[in-house]
C-alpha cells in the first residue's frame, strides 16, 4: 500500500507539498521511507516504526552523539546524521508519529542483493570502519534502542518459553526443528562463557548490517557510508559481523524454501573477511579474534530460533505471505547453519592465514 506524507510533516522542516515532490522508496520491511525532491536538492524522510523502536527518543540521542563525536575526532568521515527540523528538533512528532530527515547522497547505491564478493569487501570494510573510528567512544553512553535486540540466551528463552505455551498441532509441525533447537544450545553456553571476559568489550555496533544498509558508489561498488542507524547502540563485535556472515554468504535469503540452495560461497566469505578484518584487526582483542567464526554461527542459530519462536507463536512478530514461513525460514536458517559448521576448517583457516598476513 502506497503511504503518504502530510503537509505538516513538510512544513517541519521548511519543505511544501505545493513544491516538493515526494514518493515512497526502499525495501526495508520496518520504517517508511520517502524521497523529498526540492528542485536540485533531494532528502530521505523516513517514519519511524514505533511497534519496533518503542523510544524512539532513544534512536536521536545515539545517532547524535556518535554524529558530534564523528564531526570532532574524525571529521572527514561522512555520517549521514538526521537534518534538524525548523524547530531544532531531530525527529518531528506528528499526531504521535515520528519522523526524520536525512540527506540524500548523491551518486550511491543501496544493493538488495550481492553479485560480486568486492561488494561484500566493500560493505564489511564500512562496517569495520564506523566500528574502528569509535572505538574509544563509551558505548555506555548510548541507550538501547532495542532492548536485548541480540541477546542470544533471551532469545533461546523465548523459545522455550513458546514450548511451554504454544499450540501442539504447530509443535508437532515443527518437531524437526525444535530437535535442532535443542541441541545447538551449546551455542548459547559458548557465548555465555565468553561473556565475562576482561578482553571481549562492548563496542558501537550497528546491529543490521545486510547490504541494503551500506551504500556504494553506483560507478564502481566502492564504498561510501554506512545508513540505517536506528539500532546503533551497543553490543558485541559479533552482531555486526555475524549478521555480515549471515547475510552475505549465501546467494539466497532466508525465504528460500530449496535448501539445497543454501549454501556458503566462499569466495564472498573471504572478501568479507577481508573487508571487515582491514579495519578491525589492529583494535580487535584476542578473545573476539578467537570467535570471528562463531560469529556466524550465533547470529544464524539466533535467527533460526526467532523464526521458529516466531511459528510456535502463530507468527505474529514476522510478516508471512503462507502459514508455514517462519517455519520454513527457521529450516533455512539451520541449514545454514549446518553449513557453517561442515565448513569450519576451511573458513577458520582463511581467517587464521589472513590475521597471521596481517602481523
Amino acid at each position: 500500500m502506497e503511504l503518504t506524507v502530510s503537509p505538516e510533516i513538510l512544513a517541519a522542516y521548511g519543505f511544501s507539498s505545493e513544491t516538493a515532490n515526494v514518493k515512497q522508496i526502499g525495501s526495508g520491511h520496518i520504517n517508511s521511507t520517502f524521497l523529498v525532491d526540492i528542485g536540485d536538492r533531494s532528502y530521505v524522510l523516513q517514519k519511524i516504526n514505533t511497534a519496533v523502536f518503542k523510544d524512539p527518543c532513544a534512536i536521536a540521542h545515539n545517532v547524535s552523539a556518535i554524529a558530534d563525536d564523528l564531526a570532532k575526532n574524525h571529521p572527514d568521515y561522512l555520517f549521514p546524521a538526521p537534518i534538524p527540523a525548523l524547530n531544532g528538533e531531530l525527529m518531528v512528532n506528528h499526531q504521535n508519529e515520528y519522523w526524520r530527515l536525512l540527506p540524500y547522497v548523491v551518486n550511491t547505491v543501496a544493493l538488495d542483493t550481492l553479485t560480486d564478493p568486492k561488494q561484500a569487501y566493500e560493505a564489511a570494510k564500512q562496517f569495520g570502519k564506523l566500528s574502528r573510528l569509535l572505538n574509544k567512544f563509551d558505548p555506555g553512553l548510548l541507550k538501547p534502542t532495542i532492548p536485548g535486540f541480540h541477546d542470544l540466551a533471551w532469545r533461546y528463552e523465548q523459545f522455550d518459553f513458546a514450548l511451554q505455551q504454544g499450540d501442539e498441532k504447530l509443535q508437532h509441525m515443527a518437531a524437526d526443528e525444535i530437535e535442532t533447537a535443542k541441541h545447538h544450545h551449546f551455542l548459547v553456553s559458548y557465548f555465555i562463557s565468553y561473556q565475562q571476559h576482561g578482553d571481549f568489550p562492548d563496542r558501537v555496533m550497528h546491529h543490521d548490517t545486510k547490504i541494503s544498509n551500506v551504500l556504494l558508489s553506483k560507478d564502481n561498488f566502492t564504498g561510501v557510508c554506512v545508513i540505517d542507524l536506528d539500532t546503533l547502540m551497543p553490543g558485541k563485535f559479533i552482531s555486526d559481523l555475524g549478521d555480515m556472515i549471515r547475510t552475505y554468504v549465501c546467494a539466497f535469503s532466508e525465504n528460500e524454501t530449496d535448501l539445497e540452495q543454501i549454501t556458503i560461497r566462499i569466495p564472498y566469505f573471504e572478501a568479507m573477511i577481508k573487508g571487515y578484518l582491514s579495519e578491525m584487526a589492529p583494535i580487535l582483542t584476542n578473545t573476539e579474534k578467537e570467535l570471528i567464526l562463531f560469529a556466524g554461527k550465533y547470529m544464524v542459530y539466533m535467527q533460526a530460533l526467532r523464526f521458529l519462536t516466531d511459528f510456535l507463536n502463530g507468527s505474529i512478530y514476522y510478516p508471512i505471505a503462507y502459514p508455514t514461513q517462519n517455519l520454513d525460514r527457521a529450516r533455512n536458517q539451520f541449514k545454514l547453519l549446518s553449513e557453517l559448521f561442515e565448513k569450519e576448517k576451511i573458513l577458520q583457516s582463511m581467517i587464521e592465514e589472513y590475521l597471521g598476513n596481517l602481523l
